[in-house]
């Protein structure tokens, strides 16, 4: 398999996408055309044109391949290939016009990642990891093709719990939002401060560059995390649940070693994966 030309495709795709939805959101506001779990949980008619989008150019060259989508659902392939895609992470950010969203797109060979991408288009960013290879932060005015050249982005190591800057997100039902911000509670007085910038790949793609020290969420989804839990990974990161579990809707956590065991010894007693 040519790992490095399912990254080359996975790059290529999330910048025409997010350029496209950039473009879009500059002509005015998106349409909400449905919602999902709770009426502030929306889909809009650019996240399902995205998916489409990204879906067509990959089948394109590659047409045995599978695909899980936030909009579109999973379709299986027959090439040992699946892509896991989220086609706007943050629409609401979207819908408000902040800058803080992103296409992800992640390549799994046999169910494990091996190509992460996520777009930033409003930050003329692209984040990219292949397995084994390290991450890379490639930087573009918004519009413009990612320059090539890229730099190496790292987690910031050696940060002790008491001084560290972490980012997280919160659900769309009451009772969860109601219990997560209990959890705060705890988790506030405990840390430098906390962030919250609506979109979960941003939040990991800051931790990988260093804006962030951690990031914990309950909630996410596969699409959510696919592509930037490689990206903290080859940047040095780690990426888990309690427990020793994966990362998923349960709870995932991301810092650099160290800091990931303190922020999860502090959550565990906080039960932060009740709703």
């Amino acid at each position: 398999m040519d790992v490095d030309r399912l990254c080359e495709l996975a790059v290529a795709t999330a910048h025409e996408a997010g350029s496209m939805l950039a473009e879009e959101r500059a002509g005015g506001g998106p349409e909400v055309v449905q919602t999902k779990s709770s009426p502030t949980d929306i889909v809009t008619q650019m996240d399902r044109a995205a998916e489409r989008l990204i879906v067509d150019r990959i089948r394109a060259e590659r047409p045995g391949d599978g695909f899980l989508g936030e909009e579109g659902g999973a379709h299986e392939g027959s090439t040992g290939v699946r892509w896991v895609i989220d086609p706007i992470d943050g629409t609401v950010n979207y819908l408000y016009d902040l800058p803080d969203w992103a296409v992800s797109i992640a390549a799994q060979i046999d169910g494990e990642t091996v190509v992460g991408v996520v777009d930033i288009p409003r930050r003329g960013e692209t984040y990219v990891a292949v397995r084994g290879q390290g991450a890379r932060l490639r930087a573009a005015e918004p519009g413009v093709s990612p320059d090539p050249e890229a730099r190496t982005p790292r987690v910031n190591t050696g940060v002790p719990l008491n001084r560290a800057l972490v980012g997280t997100g919160f659900g769309y039902g009451a009772d969860r939002r109601a219990h997560q911000a209990g959890v705060l509670t705890g988790v506030l007085p405990r840390v430098r401060d906390i962030r919250r910038s609506g979109s979960c790949c941003v939040d990991m793609c800051s931790v990988a560059a260093g804006r962030l020290d951690a990031y914990y969420e309950r909630g996410v989804q596969a699409w959510d995390i696919a592509a930037g839990t490689l990206i903290v990974e080859e940047a040095g990161g780690r990426v888990g649940g309690l427990r020793g579990a994966a990362p998923g809707p349960e709870l995932t956590i991301a810092a650099a070693p160290g800091l990931f065991e303190e922020l999860h010894d502090l959550l565990l007693p906080l039960d932060p994966a009740r709703d």
